[in-house]
């Protein structure tokens, strides 16, 4: 496994667990939720903030295709390309960020940690890929460790109609992985990325008129936290993804999954100044555990 000693490999994930765990807070920012849970006036509806911020994304990725000359997918590729866009970028953000109006966020990231449980499941049918007991145990652990996270709140766990969105989010999730991953035998992890944003991005389009009628309504600060989610945990992290994806097992990546929950109290405490509790803590440290199970005994390589 020589990708265990590529550096660049452990900064693409640590670059993508920080910006993806940052996205909540720029959704939540972008949408200016009221108190009882609703876009505000000033912010953006679900469809058009991922309208925006995949508009956004696109259009940074399509300069610096413009710039290196990047070339484009060959017919035959086109197929594969649409339905990873569709399923991993349009259906999966527009799913959560609907889903997010009516889940609490407890809830939500409760469900979205059943991403890697799928991811495990469809690289074992699809891809040879095997998890060891221990790498299904650390998958268990880690997941007992986010759902502390998500208990810790004080609110409990409340599941409305909306969950079901955030779990199709969670499954869509683990089918771009492993449509990603049979892409990267022909295509680059960079020039995947950007085809399969663009591609998402189109069926998205049906939300323009909502786009541009909520733009000039929105507050400055509304529409930059968009921008942010279009530049960093868009594009950036999307690249990041899917250079760390073309390299080592998608059961293995995902696992690092279950430490975004870990990094977003992290980042509360620091920028929101919201100190975590101690079952926060605790739920945070065995989830870091389990995460360390699954990397160092998890994986049984496939034969040739």
């Amino acid at each position: 496994m020589t990708w265990k000693r590529d550096p660049r490999i452990w900064l693409a994930i640590a670059g993508v667990l920080l910006l993806w765990s940052s996205a909540f807070a720029g959704i939540r920012a972008g949408l200016r939720i009221t108190p009882a849970g609703l876009p505000g006036l000033d912010g953006y509806g679900p469809g058009e903030l991922a309208l925006l911020r995949f508009g956004t994304a696109s259009v940074v990725l399509a300069g610096y295709a413009l710039a290196i000359r990047m070339r484009l997918p060959e017919r035959r590729d086109l197929p594969m390309i649409a339905l990873a866009g569709f399923l991993g970028i349009s259906v999966y953000h527009v799913a959560l960020n609907f889903g997010e109006l009516t889940v609490q966020a407890g809830a939500a990231s409760l469900l979205i940690a059943a991403g890697p449980v799928f991811t495990a499941l469809l690289s074992a049918l699809f891809l040879g890929e095997r998890l060891t007991r221990h790498g299904w145990g650390g998958i268990l652990v880690a997941f007992t460790g986010v759902a502390l996270i998500a208990l810790s709140s004080g609110r409990g766990l409340r599941f409305t109609p909306g969950a079901l969105l955030i779990l199709l989010s969670a499954a869509v999730a683990a089918v771009y992985s492993i449509l990603s991953k049979r892409s990267f035998r022909r295509h680059s992890a960079l020039a995947f990325t950007c085809y399969s944003i663009w591609a998402g991005t189109l069926p998205m389009l049906v939300f323009l008129p909502g786009l541009l009628h909520k733009a000039p309504l929105a507050a400055p600060s509304a529409t930059l936290a968009v921008v942010y989610l279009g530049v960093f945990p868009g594009a950036i992290a999307y690249v990041l993804w899917n250079l760390a994806l073309s390299r080592m097992p998608a059961s293995l990546l995902s696992s690092f999954l279950y430490l975004s929950p870990v990094l977003a109290s992290l980042i509360a405490w620091v920028w929101l100044g919201e100190v975590p509790s101690l079952l926060t803590i605790l739920g945070g440290a065995i989830a870091i555990l389990g995460v360390i199970l699954v990397q160092t005994k998890g994986y049984r390589p496939s034969a040739p």
